[in-house]
């Protein structure tokens, strides 16, 4: 029966995503059909973009977890500070679908692409649009990254854990204090963000029935299940179980966004507290596009400015004294590669591009134990970790891009994986590539899928998904990680080496992996605690 279903839902996304096919974009006659749908389901994000001044004290670039901590306390300290986004502003409404899902994806979920294929390896095409979610392809990997205000905190699915202090030691060889973090910039995060695990009565509630069978099996394995804190609002989540929201949270919708605001992201949090001490603005529509330094020591960003369709409204040349780069970390580490090769920051040493990873990412997917009804909460409520062979975490997942039951339970792998990419300039895209080596993602694949499998086989699996191509198929990173590492290309605090005025804030600054959990919480509690020391130094 579950084997049919998941057949059956399959095939209905791939018929749907076929069907779609011939009205969405590659013809010129598509756009403005879906253009003027997308503008009356949001009308917010195509309102007049205001313009950044010509100079600024600081500009930060992007506004995700690095950036959005450098906005507000610079802006505390005083400084005047842009915030450049190249995605846009997108609102919350308890009852309009502001974002899509990535069941029945359209162009609000990517960035400026026509076609689509996630976990489910099942094609989808979508109009081009300046959607929540950018999937850069390289030779190796696909990679996914936030393409809106408040970044990576839209489009992920609201895990923030630390990692173990042995993982962090060998990870950052001794440049950053676990103890420090751990006593200081973990809990100013968790607090700022207000984290928290999943209640019991949300536990308990029908949309998570596969978060409690997915603990049950693993608990029937050998493995006690830890609870995950996340960045969700659970009054909003019980909101949608009575019925006072549109179902969101409890409905398959995280990794294109929360249309009522279910994850307390960081619009409303550090963005809007930065932007509350009126010294600190925020930017949408801005894509930096090449950085450099002028004789006199001022940063030069070359900028345009976009409409949501894609549309070029603007060109402009921006300076500031203070750069910070929170682009994440295939935006950040393409700008610093780019501007080392054309000339634009000239004293850039050897390791720029260097220490890129993907965090040991892997999706799966086991059978149920019994016929029931799973639910499509999207909040990950627990993990489980295993070092019998490559250390690594799996986390309790809901099975994103199927509209209907599947009679599976999915998992999110990260696995403590040592191999590190370059990232270096190709002349020919005028932009920085990277190739990823296919043994990495087979070694992270094979040890996450042994021990799925082993959950699955003691747990009395009804149904292998392996055979017909759901786990671990996706050669993808949602948490890419490196290019610019503290320490390396830049001081112990994010300087970039070479370069005085010019930091980086986000995951570039990290060397290629979080020892098997998710990395926004040392994202975040790394730039608290760079900021706070280049705030105190006055440099």
């Amino acid at each position: 029966m579950r084997r049919r279903a998941f057949l059956k839902a399959a095939g209905a996304a791939a018929l749907l995503g076929a069907a779609g096919a011939g009205f969405r974009p590659g013809s010129a006659a598509a756009d403005p059909v879906w253009n003027d749908l997308f503008r009356q389901w949001v009308p917010e994000i195509f309102a007049p973009l205001p313009d950044p001044p010509e100079h600024t004290e600081a500009v930060v670039v992007g506004s995700g977890f690095g950036a959005a901590v450098a906005a507000l306390r610079l802006a505390e300290a005083g400084v005047s500070t842009s915030v450049l986004e190249r995605g846009s502003r997108w609102p919350n409404d308890p009852w309009r679908e502001i974002f899509t899902g990535d069941d029945l994806p359209d162009g609000r979920g990517f960035w400026h692409r026509t076609s689509f294929t996630g976990v489910t390896k099942v094609p989808m095409q979508v109009a081009d649009f300046g959607g929540v979610l950018d999937v850069t392809s390289y030779d190796g990997i696909d990679v996914w990254r936030a393409a809106a205000v408040g970044g990576g905190s839209i489009v992920f699915t609201g895990a923030m854990i630390a990692p173990e202090r042995r993982f962090f030691d060998e990870i950052f060889g001794g440049t950053v204090a676990f103890d420090e973090m751990d006593r200081v910039y973990y809990p100013r995060v968790r607090q700022m963000l207000r984290l928290s695990t999943m209640p019991a009565d949300i536990y308990a509630s029908a949309p998570f029935t596969h978060s409690r069978m997915w603990d049950e099996q693993v608990r029937k394995a050998g493995y006690q299940p830890v609870p995950n804190e996340s960045i969700y609002k659970w009054d909003v989540v019980r909101g949608e179980l009575t019925g006072a929201t549109r179902p969101s949270a409890t409905a398959g919708r995280s990794n294109l966004g929360n249309s009522n605001g279910a994850k307390y992201d960081l619009n409303q949090n550090y963005l809007k507290a930065a932007e509350d001490t009126g010294r600190s603005r925020i930017y949408p529509g801005h894509r930096v596009d090449s950085i450099a330094q002028d004789g006199n020591g001022r940063y030069v960003l070359t900028v345009t400015k976009l409409d949501p369709t894609g549309a070029v409204l603007a060109t402009r040349t921006l300076t500031c004294d203070r750069l910070f780069l929170g682009a994440g970390s295939v935006g950040t580490t393409d700008l610093l590669v780019s501007a080392q090769a054309t000339g634009g920051l000239p004293h850039l040493n050897e390791h720029i591009g260097a220490g890129w990873g993907t965090n040991g990412d892997a999706v799966l997917g086991r059978g149920e134990s019994a016929l029931a009804g799973l639910g499509q909460g999207v909040a990950s409520a627990s993990r489980v970790f295993d070092d019998s062979g490559m250390p690594l975490t799996l986390e309790s997942w809901y099975l994103p891009g199927f509209p209907m039951e599947t009679g599976a339970l999915a998992s999110l792998g990260m696995a403590f994986d040592p191999t590190r990419a370059r990232f270096t300039y190709d002349p020919a895209r005028r932009a920085a590539t990277v190739s990823w080596p296919r043994k990495a993602q087979d070694d992270v694949v094979a040890a996450c899928r042994a021990v799925d499998r082993r959950i699955a086989e003691r747990a009395g699996a009804l149904f292998d998904y392996g055979p017909i191509g759901y786990d671990a198929n996706a050669i993808f990173t949602a948490h890419p990680l490196g290019g610019a590492v503290v320490g390396k290309a830049t001081d112990n605090y994010g300087r970039v080496i070479g370069h005085p005025g010019l930091y980086v804030v986000d995951g570039a600054a990290v060397p290629g992996s979080t020892g098997t959990v998710n990395p926004s919480l040392t994202i975040a509690a790394l730039a608290e605690r760079n900021v706070e020391a280049v705030i105190r130094a006055g440099r």
